[in-house]
């Protein structure tokens, strides 16, 4: 029996950085793979490469050499249109830092990715749905009393949970996490990392997280070990 196409993988990932005229080598021969319904843990050191690796995985930057592959198709090298539509229907991205819009309230931060996605009549046809969409994935993540509210006023788990909805309301095949509990205190941490499993767990999503913590890594199904940008070991989470 054949084993399963990954639904996300990298392949023989190099990637380096120049500062003037010093190259500066961050991902050396990386391969990592994440079976449909699976939540890995990029686990490393700063400096060890896991945020650039997650960006090349998401398309966000692209490898000096190597390959990433969506369910065995190879997606690094396509037009930048197909590059685009892949981050915006394929993934959803959570990052440290929220990148919410400040001018805008919780709803419509959430309804960016829909408004990439659709032209401008083809929006605003929808528009209802749409919010109808962005208002229960605003629900599922516990901020329905928020939705008028704008950025500023959020706490920091607020602004983490409504990063999340936007990274959901497109109803994404990979989670793209990168340190989601960063700037978040232990407790509202643990909020986090809950809704993470559970989306995983309930939901099936694939997600692929970025850490420094031990403790959370362990939340998920495997760790991926990054030293020096090489993968240093891999194993069940505990």
């Amino acid at each position: 029996m054949k084993p399963a196409v990954p639904h996300l993988c990298a392949v023989a990932l190099d990637k380096a950085y120049r500062k003037g005229q010093l190259r500066i080598p961050v991902l050396r021969g990386v391969d990592i793979s994440a079976q449909e319904g699976e939540f890995i843990s990029i686990v490393g050191q700063s400096g060890s490469g896991k945020s650039t690796l997650l960006h090349l995985m998401g398309l966000l930057d692209g490898p000096d050499v190597g390959e990433v592959r969506l369910k065995g198709d190879r997606i690094d090298n396509l037009p930048s249109g197909g590059r685009d539509r892949i981050r915006n229907q394929v993934f959803g991205f959570v990052f440290q830092s929220y990148h919410l819009l400040p001018e805008l309230s919780l709803v419509e931060n959430v309804l960016t990715p829909l408004l990439i996605r659709h032209s401008m009549f083809s929006y605003w046809k929808h528009r209802a749905e749409f919010r109808e969409q962005a208002t229960e994935i605003i629900e599922r993540v516990g901020l329905a009393h928020r939705l008028r509210h704008r950025p500023s006023e959020l706490s920091g788990g607020e602004l983490q949970r409504a990063a999340i909805a936007r990274a959901l309301v497109a109803d994404p095949e990979v989670l793209l996490a990168d340190e989601p509990t960063g700037n978040l205190d232990a407790h509202t941490g643990s909020e986090i990392m809950d809704l993470l499993c559970s989306l995983n767990e309930d939901e099936g999503l694939t997600i692929i997280m970025v850490t420094h913590d031990e403790k959370i890594a362990n939340l998920s199904q495997r760790i991926v070990r990054l030293t020096e940008g090489r993968i240093q070991e891999l194993e069940e989470a505990a």
